[in-house]
């Protein structure tokens, strides 16, 4: 199996401050895996709702997971402030890919790191629909200007 080397925050374009739960934490003692695509999916529709406007309430086009991905590198604790470093890598006129990073508050390295699709659909038929204008300029912000694999 192949060993992924954490990123650095650089790496990233955009930030979402996550805060950790007690009930995030495990019988382990630690952030179960299950939370982190939670994480993941916070920190992007936070962006979306706030920068693209997204209605996730009563909107006609929303977007869902069609795939996703993480990449466990360092366990995180409830009450570890954490922050979710987000980049597209990967816009369509349909769906796009981010490329995502969970880092503990002020750390350099990613504790985790990993991806997630989303496919925009009209809510009432769930078929896919391009992306709003709004929307896909909010994303085309996020997108890394260079080779996002460097560290």
């Amino acid at each position: 199996m192949p060993h992924t080397s954490p990123e650095n925050r650089k790496s990233y374009v955009k930030f979402v401050k996550i805060p950790t739960r007690w009930i995030d934490n495990d019988l382990y003692g630690h952030v179960n895996n299950t939370v982190f695509y939670s994480y993941f999916d916070t920190a992007i529709n936070t962006y979306l709702i706030k920068f693209g406007n997204l209605n996730i309430h009563s909107g006609d086009i929303i977007g869902v997971c069609a795939e996703s991905h993480c990449s466990y590198l360092k366990a995180v604790h409830f009450p570890q402030e954490l922050e979710v470093g987000i980049r597209v890598n990967g816009l369509s006129e349909k769906s796009v890919r981010y490329e995502l990073g969970l880092f503990n508050f002020n750390t350099s390295k990613a504790a985790a790191q990993g991806w997630f699709v989303h496919v925009f659909v009209n809510r009432r038929n769930m078929k896919p629909v391009k992306i709003p204008n709004k929307i896909k300029t909010a994303l085309m912000k996020l997108e890394a200007p260079f080779n996002a694999n460097q560290n």
